[in-house]
């Protein structure tokens, strides 16, 4: 078991996420079956766009860190790995955005999001090695697009909803932060300020996760 650990490269972030990988087909699943259930071809692709990038954000990030490969072909995992987080903040907002919101609002912020993520995309093709700092900015800037439109969103979203929005919106921030100051990092290579990051990112992944299934299905 010792040395099974030692072969993988970050086994509590690459674990942690590849159990995100594993919850996120539970979610595609869950997800689909209320949309059809309960609402229409827009819940359906929204909903299904939303937890197929939630997948593919957590298997690029737990291949990247739990994989002992090659210089060469861990820095392609790494790029695809930023790519991916990108097309999560896009396609969490796409139900949220095509359910939730609707109307000129609703596709707005839509077109806004999905148009950053894509600059976003190339952005991490061409320039892997941005500043740490920059590259967080941009992500928590991303993610807080809907401050935009809040007065919309506060008028057609409960407050319970609300709650969860914000909440899961506060767990990336504070999980961000974290990330860009490497601080606080109780135990380097263990348990550290990167390992803190991801199970942040879980946390707001959740708090999303139930909005959606649990008051934007209704909306």
């Amino acid at each position: 078991m010792k040395e099974w650990q030692c072969n993988l490269r970050d086994p509590f972030s690459g674990i942690s996420h590849l159990i995100g990988a594993f919850l996120s087909v539970g979610a595609i699943g869950i997800l689909v079956v209320f949309a059809a259930t309960y609402g229409n071809v827009r819940h359906i692709v929204s909903f299904g766009v939303y937890g197929f990038t939630m997948l593919l954000m957590y298997t690029s990030s737990a291949l990247y860190h739990l994989l002992p490969l090659k210089k060469d072909a861990l820095k392609i995992l790494r790029r695809i790995d930023h790519m991916m987080i990108f097309l999560f903040i896009a396609g969490t907002y796409t139900p949220i955005c095509l359910v939730g919101l609707k109307g000129a609002w609703g596709w707005s912020i839509f077109g806004v999001v999905w148009a950053i993520a894509l600059l976003g995309i190339l952005f991490k093709a061409f320039w892997l090695g941005a500043p740490r700092r920059l590259s967080t900015a941009v992500y928590i800037l991303m993610g807080w697009v809907a401050l935009i439109a809040i007065y919309p969103i506060a008028l057609k979203f409960s407050m319970p909803a609300m709650t969860w929005l914000f909440s899961g919106g506060v767990f990336y921030t504070v999980g961000a932060i974290i990330y860009a100051l490497k601080k606080p990092d109780f135990y380097p290579g263990v348990f550290g300020f990167h390992e803190l990051w991801h199970l942040f990112v879980m946390f707001g992944s959740f708090c999303h996760f139930w909005l959606i299934l649990r008051y934007v299905l209704y909306l």
